[in-house]
């Protein structure tokens, strides 16, 4: 997934970049807009055209992008599409722009023509956009105080609540996320959220809750069924198809199918 900051830092970064990619462009002046005007204005032009260009795709990147990701559309996909499409309001204001200055643009170029050459130009930029943020996202991850190889899922995580992720748990299309601090709700699948765990250690105890080995306080038995006990006084279920593969992995002691209501210490 390409990481999509909505934060001021993140939104001033990429229409610097923008400015400065527009400066460069009018200094060369692509599509014959060298012989259009002298070096000020043409610069002035390319600039606009490209903080434009910057804030309708920025805006399109954090609309589509989440929603691309939970819904398992590869980048390949949905990105070249969403080019051509906001290619069109975006090839509309830069004609506009470009006709303010340059009237006579109008009848030496055509809207298919601009249009293609909008298009063209939007792939660039969202080409360079996706690679450089996802070069990024390791800058932005140890500014958050996760390491580069982090798992994902950890960076859903709200900063009031720390890093110290206990369990997942399923309630309808969302996905609670729980730490020693609280809870969160994010929308997606537990299967999507399994996937971004990486290399936490942990175990699916049940259809609905994942939990991580570390947090494991001890087993409760409650006549045939089991429940785990968590760090801050969480309780997840487990499923009987998962007892076995638990007790396989060191989870559950050996005495744990004794009394009703006994609570075995995790290793």
């Amino acid at each position: 997934m390409i990481e999509t900051p909505n934060t001021a830092r993140a939104w001033a970064t990429e229409l610097a970049a923008c400015l400065g990619v527009g400066a460069v462009l009018g200094v060369f002046g692509p599509f014959g807009s060298f012989f259009n005007d002298v070096l000020v204005v043409r610069v002035a032009y390319w600039a606009g055209v490209f903080l434009v260009c910057g804030m309708a795709f920025g805006l399109a990147f954090r609309l589509l992008a989440p929603r691309a990701h939970r819904a398992g559309v590869p980048a390949w996909a949905w990105i070249p599409a969403m080019a051509l499409v906001v290619g069109i309001p975006l090839a509309g204001a830069t004609r506009l722009m470009a006709a303010a200055l340059w009237p006579a643009i109008r009848q030496s170029v055509g809207p298919i023509e601009w249009y293609g050459q909008t298009v063209l130009v939007s792939l660039v930029y969202v080409a360079l956009y996706g690679v450089l943020r996802r070069r990024a996202a390791p800058s932005a991850a140890l500014n958050d105080g996760l390491k580069p190889e982090a798992p994902r899922i950890l960076r859903r995580l709200p900063p009031r609540l720390g890093q110290d992720l206990l369990c997942l748990s399923m309630e309808d299309h969302y996905v609670r996320l729980h730490t020693v601090r609280g809870s969160a709700l994010v929308l997606m699948s537990l299967s999507q959220a399994l996937e971004e765990v990486g290399g936490l250690e942990g175990l699916q105890v049940h259809r609905s809750w994942w939990v991580a080995r570390r947090a494991v306080e001890g087993v409760i038995e409650d006549g045939r069924n089991l429940r785990i006990r968590l760090k801050g006084g969480i309780e997840a279920p487990v499923s009987r198809a998962s007892v076995a593969r638990l007790r396989a992995a060191g989870w559950l002691d050996d005495h744990v199918a004794g009394a009703p209501g006994t609570v075995a210490a995790g290793h």
